[in-house]
């Protein structure tokens, strides 16, 4: 059928910053659409507040609203542009309850706007627990048993019914949020009280026990005349129990057989026809208990999710552009495959290969964090890698992780010594953590047999099977040397084992076994994503690498490698804290303008939820690990035709720059900002030796080895210093110590965590004013980009500070030198491309400034996005077209102080995710996204990105302030403030006395310590709106937690820094006097 023309404009909605649960895959599902729908002739309205995302560009949408996600915005939106339709299935569990909250409260209605791409019925019927069991029950399938509870009364009713364990899942929430696992009442009642709390609707399944079975999913698409297709069927690894964005999963599913597949294959299209999905994609959950063949429907998602990005870089299906399509009419057998350009879209795919998935986890980030997995997601990232084979597959995607594995690494189980009581291995199987796969292997190799590990993890046999073949082979390679011929080193490597394994079972070194395999020719080939098995030829080039046997004319390598100029470019790998989806938007952004200069433009990554990996963002893809042995692989097949300008390792993060020694020594060129200079900046004492030459200032610092080392260096600079170990990304294990005996204790720790490399100790600056720079620079000529106020002051990570374009209060004159001293370290440091620094300011209150130099780091950062989208310009792509040669000067940048708006960044945290855990902010990063608050005046801007991530500000209330000493005076102004505006404001003893004594009327609340009702009571009551509380000292802080954890459970906006509550202030002030206002983007 043809497409709609009874609606012109379309609204789509995106998902927000990233999160837990939600991350880059629906940046890939919103672009997708946006490019699809406004090639259809569509007028495109976008609403999304992360401006890290490629959607969030203007050429993306007519009307780019960059704004919180909030049914209020939503409607503001709606009455300016008056779309004819709204697409809610692109943005996650967020767009769809947007979308929800707009029709039931009648404002879709009100203004004539249709939902397309998921009805509101459908979406109530997936996203209802009760609803969805009902249907299930009608069409004859089985759910597990389960009660919905919308209170504790009736939470303990369904307890009494059902019996422990429970599984427990809130409603319409996201990545399993507030719900769990409970195997004693004293969990129940904790789960059953996040889990009320976390739904919005305020309702919670309490469901019978599965764990233990088999998990599979199947991603199905509809169209509105009962065409469905079964894109990908995707097995989880893990049994039930954990979460399936944490469990390791493959595709197509390995263990099921054919007359249980087509069962579940019919129960996956009886339930679309069902709910009523009938113009796009969706993901179906199944369980099935291994021991009678019991098969249950789990649950489903009404639209594009985690797992249809991860489906359609397995399959080479576009599931988000083709649900666009459907979504306005199109049926699928109208649809083109893109990758044959000779097949509809109505063809199933099919599947020659073995795709793996495996989570990427933070909980290093997260002192006392647990690590067991469970039903709630953890993961800040995941990989995805391709192979022949299932071991191939595997192996390859562990050494893509980046925790640096060269495949199943042997590892110590905690616990257990050689020869020692085997029951540490067995409790270390039984319980699923990040590990535990790699612990399958070690068990092995300490004598356990398949039937005793699957007993402990009710991991499937087959794969532990696959798994134990992987270990005898080590111990062949262990026992019998190097492979001694081209057939024996061939086996090994189509089981996927890296060079450098290999190197190490065989105790040698990693160029041995490539020298090895050059004399014996075994070399490996490239395969290309056809999406139909061989059965017609592939058009993209979306490719893969396998040790498939390269002397068979039927599968030959199908890389067909042309004879253009080309640029690599090497992506970012899986998302992790410190480093996101920032780096993958620069990488994209390499690709767009590298092409439409004329450059065939290569990409390598093997993160499925990102832009990058889409087949048509670049004009080549290698899905395959960022690894030394993989690229260099690559880089030779694409070097046998054509002229290779060189490689951009700029881009995608500490992930690539940790290549550019090893392509240097290769002769590979690497353009841009040259390694030497990279290392430079990295190298502490080369970096001392080039500021003390420019005579600009640093911390007073040092530079370690060992602890004695370590206390002599902070004697002489003084407490409190700032430490960290060298080359790492994201302030990864950064601290603040105050003194000798923690000083340590750290590095004691740091040595047996990072081993050699030095540690660097920096006298830490307090009440200092910290700045980010980002400078785009030539050979000939450096701009400033842009210069970012951190609203936290120095000590909290850049990338967790909430930070303003223009600087907020930074004078004139300060700020001609920060742009004097960035574009003098552009020239010494020789940069071609992009550049970051972070200045830290003080003395500014007392009119003689004193700059320093934190960090300078000659390569694309984190804040390239949010400075593009602040500044309108495109310095990803720039740079890319400078590093490929073309002259700075030869392209029109707006010069970012002429912004006609303000531009706050702020941050988001998964604090929620991980119980007991402390929510202050320091120098290592936590955050795993951020929101762009966009408006005429600061106060409004501020308003705005707290709004976007979640945390509202009160225009009236209580405010409770605790705050150290040094801040009490300075918090005076404030409270007059927020009295003025009507405010109560409550204190502990300390600081109520202080403000009294200021003429500040305060009621006054007893701390944790000082008996009940206090202050946590109060905050658990609704009684506390709005909470300022700066901290000092060790004690001070350990008092301080429950405080926290409170707040964080009710929601409350917090602020742990004065500058933080002087912001939040002020934002009050300006939502008091004026209303919060929607403007696009293209508007300013």
């Amino acid at each position: 059928m043809p497409k709609r023309s009874d609606i012109k404009s379309i609204l789509i909605i995106g998902a927000g910053p990233i999160v837990i649960g939600q991350a880059c895959e629906f940046d890939y599902s919103g672009s997708q659409a946006c490019k699809i729908l406004r090639e259809e002739g569509y007028r495109i309205i976008l609403i999304n507040s992360n401006p890290a995302t490629i959607m969030t560009d203007p050429n993306f949408a007519d009307a780019t609203y960059i704004e919180p996600i909030t049914p209020e915005m939503v409607t503001k939106i709606i009455i300016t542009e008056k779309p004819d339709a709204i697409l809610p299935t692109m943005g996650g569990q967020t767009a769809l309850n947007t979308a929800m909250s707009l029709a039931e409260s009648g404002i879709l209605k009100k203004y004539n706007v249709e939902l397309i791409g998921a009805s509101l019925k459908a979406i109530k019927k997936a996203e209802d627990r009760e609803l969805f069991k009902s249907a299930m029950k009608k069409i004859g399938l089985t759910t597990p048993k389960g009660i919905l509870a919308e209170n504790k009364k009736e939470a303990d009713n369904a307890l009494k019914e059902i019996g422990l364990p429970l599984i427990i899942r809130p409603s319409f929430t996201l990545g399993g949020t507030g719900g769990g696992i409970a195997y004693n009442k004293d969990e129940f009642d904790k789960i059953i009280t996040g889990g009320l709390d976390a739904s919005p609707v305020n309702s919670v399944l309490i469901e019978e026990s599965i764990i233990g079975w088999k998990e599979y999913e199947m991603e199905v698409v509809r169209d509105k005349a009962d065409n469905v297709i079964i894109i990908c069927s995707i097995e989880n690894i893990d049994p039930m129990g954990i979460h399936t964005g944490d469990s390791i999963t493959v595709a197509p599913a390995l263990t099921l057989t054919d007359k249980e597949y087509q069962m579940m294959r019919n129960a996956s299209i009886s339930i679309l026809r069902e709910i009523g999905v009938e113009t796009g994609g969706s993901n179906v959950q199944f369980a099935i208990n291994p021991e009678d063949g019991r098969m249950v429907v789990i649950e489903m998602n009404p639209r594009v999710s985690r797992s249809s990005a991860l489906a359609s870089k397995a399959t080479g299906f576009p599931i988000a552009k083709v649900a666009a399509r459907l979504s306005v009419g199109y049926t699928l057998d109208e649809i083109q495959n893109d990758i044959t350009k000779s097949t509809p879209a109505s063809f199933e795919p099919a599947l020659d290969y073995v795709v793996t998935k495996i989570p990427r986890f933070a909980f290093e980030k997260f002192k006392g964090a647990q690590d067991t997995l469970t039903s709630a997601m953890k993961s800040v990232g995941e990989t995805m890698a391709i192979g022949r084979t299932f071991q191939e597959s595997f192996q390859k995607a562990l050494r893509s992780i980046e925790t640096d594995l060269d495949g199943f690494n042997n590892i110590k189980i905690p616990g257990y010594e050689n020869g020692g009581d085997k029951s540490s291995i067995s409790a270390a199987l039984s319980r699923p953590t990040p590990e535990r796969i790699l612990y399958i292997a070690q068990a092995f190799r300490e004598g356990f047999n398949l039937d005793e590990i699957f007993d402990c993890s009710k991991i499937d046999p087959w794969f532990l099977g696959q798994i134990k073949e992987i270990v005898e082979i080590e111990k062949a390679i262990e026992l019998n040397g190097l492979p001694k011929n081209f057939d024996e080193l061939h086996f090994i490597k189509s089981k996927g084992f890296s060079d450098k394994r290999i190197a190490t079972l065989a105790k040698t070194k990693t160029k041995k076994i490539k020298s090895l395999r050059y004399k014996y020719k075994v070399k490996p080939i490239f395969k290309r994503i056809d999406s139909c098995a061989g059965e017609f030829n592939s058009k993209t080039p979306y490719l893969y690498s396998t040790y498939e046997d390269t002397n068979s004319k039927i599968y030959s390598n199908e890389s067909e490698v042309t004879d253009r100029k080309k640029v690599i470019i090497l992506g970012g790998g899986p998302n992790r804290i410190g480093q996101g989806i920032e780096f993958d938007y620069c990488c994209v952004h390499a690709a767009y303008s590298l092409s439409s200069k004329g450059y065939e433009t290569i990409m390598i990554n093997c993160n499925p939820e990102t832009v990058s990996t889409d087949y048509d963002t670049s004009d080549r893809l290698y899905f395959e690990p960022l690894t030394e042995e993989d690229v260099l692989e690559i880089i030779e097949n694409e070097s046998l035709k054509g002229n290779l300008k060189g490689c951009i390792v700029q881009y995608g993060g500490q992930t690539p720059l940790k290549l550019a020694k090893a392509l240097s020594k290769a002769n590979i060129p690497i353009i841009g900002t040259s390694p030497d200079m990279i290392d430079l900046a990295e190298d502490r004492d080369r970096f001392q030796k080039l500021l003390k030459k420019l005579k600009l200032k640093q911390p007073p610092n040092g530079i370690c080895n060992s602890a004695s080392e370590a206390v002599n260096i902070a004697k002489k600079i003084g407490y409190p210093v700032l430490v960290r170990p060298s080359y790492v990304l994201g302030g990864r294990a950064m601290e603040i110590i105050h003194n000798e005996q923690s000083l340590n204790q750290y590095i004691n720790s740091i040595i047996s965590t990072f081993g050699k490399n030095p540690i660097l100790i920096d006298r830490f600056l307090s009440d200092a004013i910290e700045v980010d720079v980002d400078v785009i620079a030539d050979k000939n000529l450096s701009i400033v980009a842009g210069i970012m106020e951190h609203i936290e002051e120095a000590g909290v990570h850049s990338g967790d500070s909430a930070c303003t374009i223009p600087p907020h209060s930074l004078p004139k004159s300060t700020i001609n030198e920060i742009e004097k001293q960035s574009n003098t370290l552009a020239k010494a440091l020789k940069v071609i491309g992009l550049m970051n620094i972070q200045f830290a300011i003080k003395d500014i209150e007392l009119g003689k400034p004193k700059i320093y130099i934190l960090e300078v780091n000659p390569r694309a950062s984190r804040t390239v996005p949010f400075v593009a989208k602040a500044t309108d310009n495109q310095f990803a792509g720039i740079a890319a077209r400078v590093m490929a040669g073309e002259k700075l000067s030869s392209f029109k940048i707006t010069p970012w102080y002429k912004t006609n708006k303000i531009s706050v960044k702020e941050a988001v945290f998964p604090f929620g995710r991980f119980p007991g855990v402390d929510t202050l902010l320091g120098p290592e990063m936590k955050s795993t996204g951020e929101a762009m608050g966009l408006a005429k005046n600061f106060g409004q801007a501020f308003a705005k990105s707290q709004m976007a991530v979640g945390s509202n500000l009160p225009k009236s209330g209580t405010l409770f302030i605790s705050v150290k000493d040094s801040d009490k005076i300075k918090i005076l102004p404030l409270c007059k403030k927020l009295l003025g505006l009507g405010f109560k404001i409550i204190a502990t003893k300390g600081t109520s006395k202080y403000l009294e004594e200021n003429n500040i009327k305060v009621i006054r609340i007893n701390k944790v310590s000082q008996g009940r009702p206090h202050l946590v009571d109060a905050i658990k009551d609704g009684l506390v709106n709005i909470i300022f509380n700066t901290t000092e000292g060790e004690q001070s802080i350990k008092e301080s937690f429950s405080l926290r954890r409170a707040a964080l459970s009710a929601n409350i906006p917090y602020y742990t820094t004065l500058a933080g509550s002087k912001a939040a202030t002020e934002a009050i002030i300006s939502i008091n006097k004026d209303e919060l206002t929607v403007k696009p983007i293209q508007s300013y």
